[in-house]
């Protein structure tokens, strides 16, 4: 029986045979030279990138959310931007959830054997309370790690949406996911350790997917992080540098009408957009889902139609 062909992320690199043999300069040249190319395999995926999107962006309109699921790095990094989603966007934490293969321990360790069940994957998202109106991102370099799969395929007989990020086109997971997100990183500069070309893509594409879906969903305005907790001094003072950009109020003003929103950043934009109050401000922010262009345009529009009422 012929020997199957190793996976293209598990292949032996050409270009760095004798690795050991290199200096320090030549070792970090041969890992620059390597990582030059990651940008050039996500910007080939691109068209797949924004089909996951818009796909988050309408489970985000309609109250779902998205689960990222992984084993080893790939749920590690997978972890890294679902943490980074609530401080950055203002969301709830429940609306980007990490599953990682062996639990919270394996954030810090790794859980050997974890990744091999299928059952525990698509446990592991029942117990997370997967809801068709919901994303599944599974994200694992090989493309063929059974944790992985076994999740995807629990969320497809849910009726969930599913992504596949891999580096591996023909693996698996890129034929089973509706929606096949694989960046071909190829080999690695050291034989199968996919934390390397593999593992930045994938942080690559998670970016890009979270940022972008969040943009769609109204949590950015214009170009401005105007979700951003502000949780300590440095951030309530970049909050008021952005109301002064966007309203080209006075730093003391900006810093005010701050205060009188209770540092909530969006609420302080729409009530200064709009000369409404803060309640009418949050009850806009509310109806919109938190998009902030929305709830300008809808509080803005709310006194118009009081007054067309009490004239009748």
């Amino acid at each position: 029986m012929r020997a199957l062909k190793p996976a293209r992320t598990e292949q032996r690199n050409p270009r760095s045979r004798g690795l050991d043999r290199k200096s320090s300069l030549e070792i970090v040249r041969a890992l620059n030279r390597e990582d030059a190319s990651v940008a050039l395999a996500v910007r080939r995926v691109l068209p797949q990138i924004a089909r996951a999107v818009d796909a988050v962006a309408k489970a985000f309109n309609g109250g779902g959310a998205v689960f990222y699921v992984g084993a080893g790095t790939s749920g590690r990094l997978a972890a890294l931007d679902a943490a980074e989603c609530p401080p950055t966007f203002g969301t709830p934490p429940r609306m980007v959830r990490a599953i990682i293969a062996g639990g919270g321990r394996a954030l810090r360790q790794a859980v050997e054997g974890a990744e091999d069940s299928a059952a525990n994957g698509a446990r592991d998202l029942r117990l997370a309370g997967l809801s068709r109106g919901d994303v599944v991102v599974g994200v694992a370099a090989s493309g063929e790690t059974p944790y992985v799969l076994g999740a995807l395929e629990y969320a497809k007989r849910r009726g969930a949406t599913t992504v596949g990020v891999t580096s591996n086109p023909r693996s698996p997971m890129a034929r089973r996911a509706r929606i096949s997100i694989a960046p071909d990183t190829g080999p690695e500069l050291i034989a199968g350790s996919t934390r390397l070309k593999a593992g930045t893509a994938q942080k690559m594409v998670l970016n890009m997917l979270s940022t972008a879906a969040m943009v769609r969903s109204g949590r950015v305005y214009e170009n401005w992080m105007v979700h951003v907790a502000l949780t300590n001094q440095k951030l309530r003072r970049r909050g008021a540098r952005i109301l002064e950009e966007v309203t080209g109020l006075s730093p003391s003003a900006a810093g005010h009408a701050l205060r009188q929103a209770g540092h909530d950043l969006p609420a302080a934009l729409v009530m200064l957009k709009t000369g409404a109050s803060l309640r009418n401000a949050k009850r806009g922010l509310a109806a919109t889902r938190g998009d902030v262009r929305g709830a300008i345009a809808a509080t803005a529009a709310a006194p118009r139609e009081t007054k067309s009422k009490s004239r009748k």
